[in-house]
């Protein structure tokens, strides 16, 4: 029996006769963008992230250009970033045109290193944008407390975290502002493209609506050089049907993350440490191996879908070619031994016992 590595269309059914309610719903209003479901969905989403305010994006990239946006932050700025995250991160920063300062990640929970963060601020650094990479927080009041000391922003990046917890706290309200991605694929996954801003700041968020709608909260008149970047009406309406059942999707990847960690515990593979106080969502379930690639192939052999996230740094892409990066040779090691095994909420016990039978049987 193959099992794939997500199949989406097996993550919606459970809800699908509610998904297909609230888009009717939205088609007898004649009302798609920027109406009643995108302003409940902003509200519900607030209160589940235990901040005062979200505004409806676009996608999760449109979010983190906007907020650094938002902050005024541009030419000249500088911006710390995980040296191992998906490029959405580095681009954010080079849109608005500030230099990227990339950190290198902790060898053991694979988040931002918070010891590597301060060596790398210099007069410049505005602000500090960690990402909680595959569900897991990063460690932040290490990292807030040292944005504190320098007067710096924390913009989380929040796109594989919706619902994850530090310290008792939701990911969305532990930095000055978040942004998240609703991508397909994420645990709380929209039928498209889609995302979200969240923040306690309200002027932020003030500017944060004008700047997703042209600059304008007044129709035909334009405060300031904005885009079009909103999320539409039926995306809002899906989300809030599957943010109901959120924590119970969350629940059961946690769930499999815990059959895997048991099932994996004597065989080679390395297993991302999640610290005390930091409940990760499972965003992905990630093991790290030099045998990597003959793993994969293995594997793929046998049924089992795999990926890479990343296989290529942000700094080795053409996209970045030619700038003097630093070495980074912690990044360059992970993202050369990292294996993304199948993760979702609908994996039984025995899809687990199955994926974990055929590693040891490679390493056997």
């Amino acid at each position: 029996m193959s099992i794939d590595f997500l199949n989406l269309g097996r993550v919606n059914a459970p809800y699908e006769p509610a998904i297909r309610d609230a888009i009717d719903r939205v088609l007898r209003s004649g009302y798609y963008i920027l109406g009643q479901e995108t302003a409940a969905f902003e509200q519900e989403f607030a209160h589940y992230c235990g901040v005062r305010h979200c505004i409806g994006v676009a996608n999760g990239l449109d979010a983190l250009h906007l907020i650094l946006r938002g902050y005024d932050i541009g030419a000249g700025d500088e911006v710390i970033v995980p040296a191992n995250t998906f490029i959405a991160t580095w681009l954010a920063v080079s849109l608005v045109g500030a230099r990227i300062v990339p950190v290198e990640p902790d060898e053991s929970t694979w988040n931002i290193d918070p010891q590597r963060i301060e060596e790398a601020i210099t007069p410049r650094t505005r602000a500090i944008m960690p990402v909680h990479l595959y569900g897991a927080p990063a460690q932040m009041d290490a990292i807030r407390e040292i944005a504190q000391r320098h007067r710096l922003c924390v913009i989380e990046d929040a796109a594989q975290a919706h619902g994850a917890r530090y310290g008792g706290r939701r990911a969305g309200g532990l930095g000055d502002a978040a942004g998240f991605s609703f991508y397909p694929g994420k645990n709380l996954g929209a039928l498209g493209d889609g995302g979200a801003i969240t923040t306690n700041d309200d002027e932020l968020a003030e500017r944060l609506r004008k700047l997703r709608n042209y600059g304008s909260s007044i129709k035909y008149q334009h405060d300031v050089a904005g885009v079009n970047s909103r999320l539409d009406e039926i995306q809002s309406a899906v989300l809030r049907v599957k943010l109901q059942h959120l924590d119970a999707d969350n629940a059961r990847r946690a769930a499999v993350a815990q059959a895997y960690r048991e099932a994996l515990a004597d065989t080679p593979v390395e297993l991302m440490r999640v610290p005390g106080g930091t409940e990760s969502v499972w965003h992905l379930f990630v093991v790290r191996t030099p045998e990597r690639d003959a793993l994969r192939d293995y594997l793929t052999a046998h049924g089992i879908g795999t990926q890479i996230h990343y296989p290529l740094p942000c700094h080795r892409q053409e996209a970045f070619a030619g700038q003097d990066w630093p070495a980074l040779p912690v990044t360059e090691r992970l993202q050369a031994q990292i294996l993304s095994l199948p993760m979702a909420p609908y994996l039984s016990v025995d899809d687990v016992a199955q994926v974990a039978a055929q590693v040891k049987a490679f390493f056997g």
